[in-house]
């Protein structure tokens, strides 16, 4: 994560107060807003149809270093860094929010918006992948970029390519690139099958990959681990099996899932570099399906869904944090992205239940679908506005607006400082924004 604000933008947000208070929280304008963001974070050349208009074309030469063309995809936060790693997440969130709530997309009129911030990403992905085992993962360099403040159009740092291949492994990256890919396949079958078709071949080949070539990415991209370090592979290969399992139905990945070793345990956050809980869930949806069974593997990943919910709603045995205000609060750095993921797990779990007409049985006591919404609207609602401070941690006013952005957010007393140099608070990054995709268009 930088220590800049956006684009060296006035982005750090000058907080403004909610005048009318709780009754005007607007879902279906903060989901516009959240799809406008991922425009306003696009590298390369922009197309005609540009809606964010300040922003120009950039980062035109990306990959000339390497003989290869890497132009397209998005800088990661508040630099003009593209990272691999947390851009493939992006990628399966908004993947993930497109796929399950693609009707209440569809209502609003912004599914259009959702492919195409996914396509941004996914075009870009396929340029990084141009060899079965061979992935781009970052470009640019995040030392230099962050001790300079420009605009991506006028960048003059390094444009470094970096990759992995089968001499310098990195499976949690090829793995959670394998994952953007398949889901990303699912959120475009209904609309573009031949694009789908494309989208699945690089995430079986990329899945392959990261279990045949096995290893932790920094140590084949030393300076993407500076800024995004991976906790280890296990969950990104699961990750990646779920997903490509929910894609094709080959019970090759059941098999995968079902034997696994590890399924990671009752865990404290869900993340870019954290995937078990989304794992968990994607497993729980089956058990609750009837397509697999609910003993072994399969028992433990859906109790461990259900235990991550029950801590968020205090229902739990070892509850999350939260502020004096109502927040989940996780750690200091980027909290929001934290509070963000926790929200669409329960979100979409909700509707997984309401469709088996199942609930959840809490240390607590029993908790029904009904109370997952309600929990995760009560993080949205803090978010855009519902806070000690009214302050909404999305949208604010800049000479060049970045709407949609939604900054780390407040400390666990719900204080914050709106300054540029308090990246840990006040910077938006793009794994914030893309779990609220799907929250806000089932809120709206």
């Amino acid at each position: 994560m930088s220590s800049r604000s956006v684009f060296g933008l006035v982005i750090s947000l000058s907080i403004f107060l909610l005048v009318h208070g709780f009754s005007s929280v607007e879902y279906g304008e903060a989901l516009n807003k959240s799809l406008l963001y991922f425009e306003a974070q696009r590298s390369g050349k922009l197309p005609p149809n540009q809606r964010v208009q300040w922003r120009g074309d950039s980062g035109l030469q990306d990959g000339r270093d390497a003989g290869v063309d890497l132009v397209g995809g998005y800088y990661d936060a508040g630099d003009n860094v593209k990272f691999g790693f947390p851009m493939a997440f992006t990628v399966t969130m908004l993947s993930w929010s497109t796929i399950d709530f693609e009707a209440h997309l569809t209502a609003k009129k912004q599914l259009s918006n959702a492919l195409q911030a996914i396509k941004w990403g996914t075009d870009y992905l396929i340029k990084a992948h141009p060899q079965p085992n061979v992935l781009y993962g970052e470009v640019g360099d995040g030392d230099s970029d962050h001790q300079c403040w420009q605009r991506p159009e006028d960048m003059t740092t390094p444009r470094t390519s970096y990759k992995i291949d089968d001499q310098h492994p990195g499976s949690d990256l090829a793995a959670e690139t394998a994952a953007a890919f398949a889901a990303a396949s699912i959120a475009f079958r209904p609309t573009d099958s031949i694009y789908a078709s494309q989208l699945l071949n690089h995430a079986k080949q990329l899945y392959d990959f990261a279990r045949n070539h096995q290893g932790l990415y920094q140590n084949s991209i030393p300076a993407a681990g500076k800024f995004y370090s991976s906790s280890g592979f296990e969950d990104e290969l699961l990750w990646a099996a779920a997903w490509l399992h929910r894609a094709t139905g080959n019970q090759t990945y059941v098999d995968f899932l079902g034997g696994s070793g590890n399924t990671g345990g009752t865990r404290s956050m869900f993340s870019w570099d954290d995937k078990f809980v989304g794992v968990h869930v994607l497993a729980a949806k089956l058990v609750l399906e009837g397509k697999v069974g609910s003993s072994g593997n399969w028992g433990q990943y859906k109790s461990q869904a259900e235990q991550f919910i029950c801590s968020c709603l205090q229902k739990g045995n070892s509850n999350f944090k939260k502020s004096p205000g109502g927040l989940l609060w996780f750690q200091p750095w980027n909290n929001l992205q934290y509070t963000a993921t926790a929200a669409f797990i329960a979100t979409v779990y909700s509707d997984y239940l309401t469709a088996k007409k199942g609930s959840i049985q809490c240390l607590g006591g029993i908790v029904q679908p009904s109370e997952l919404i309600a929990f995760a609207q009560s993080q949205v609602d803090y978010i855009l506005g519902e806070n000690p401070k009214k302050m909404s941690y999305m949208n604010q006013p800049n000479p060049n607006v970045l709407y949609g952005a939604v900054v780390g957010g407040p400390d666990e007393n719900d204080g914050y400082t709106d300054s540029r140099s308090n990246f840990q608070q006040a910077e938006p990054a793009t794994v914030n924004t893309a779990p609220l995709v799907g929250v806000l268009a089932r809120l709206a």
